[in-house]
């Protein structure tokens, strides 16, 4: 049930899904949202943090250091974080 309702969070972009997580974390801060309510947007929450951290997760994989030679120019690219 949960993954039908929150099948659009999937198309939404970064931003997007920040600002609708943001926006449910506000609703259930003010603590006036019906019980079954507050876990039907818990659950949208849950799908926009995973969201989030598969578009950060993807982006950071593409972040790459530029690698110079001695006299400063280009030569390739690295890992930014290499192990």
């Amino acid at each position: 049930m949960a993954g039908e309702t929150n099948e659009d969070v999937k198309a939404m972009s970064f931003e997007q899904a920040l600002d609708a997580l943001e926006k449910i974390v506000d609703d259930l801060e003010r603590g006036d949202v019906p019980l079954d309510q507050s876990i039907k947007i818990y659950e949208r929450g849950e799908a926009l943090k995973a969201h989030c951290d598969r578009l950060l997760k993807a982006a950071e994989d593409k972040v790459e250091k530029i690698r110079l030679s001695r006299d400063g120019k280009p030569v390739g690219t690295e890992p930014l974080d290499a192990d």
